[in-house]
């Protein structure tokens, strides 16, 4: 199950990777939209925008995919731990309550 998780982080890491290499894309172009305004026509500004506009709405898209992507592996994660608790009571709750007693009685004697 571990390894599972880490397949999924990584994937996830791809992902916000691409998405960043998106979002700085989107942003370059748009500098470079504002620098062409003053010496561009009509039909140029046009074409960029929709060229800014067309990346912007993939960035969306892809950022709304990671989203939805972090909020799963976060689901998976927590029904993995309930999952784990159910099966391992004394484990779950067991060893850090002993764990606590030992820090309290420690802790009492000074």
């Amino acid at each position: 199950m571990n390894i599972a998780l880490f397949e999924h982080r990584g994937a996830i890491e791809v992902k916000k990777d691409r998405l960043v290499k998106d979002l700085k894309g989107v942003v370059a172009d748009t500098d470079d939209l504002l620098q062409q305004v003053v010496n561009s026509t009509a039909e140029e500004f046009a074409a960029t925008r929709t060229r800014i506009e067309g990346q912007l709405r993939d960035a969306r898209s892809r950022l709304d995919a990671a989203r939805i992507a972090v909020a799963r592996k976060a689901s998976d994660a927590a029904d993995a731990t309930q999952e784990y608790v159910r099966e391992n009571p004394w484990k779950a709750f067991g060893i850090p309550a002993v764990a606590a007693l030992i820090v309290f009685v420690l802790l009492s004697r000074r």
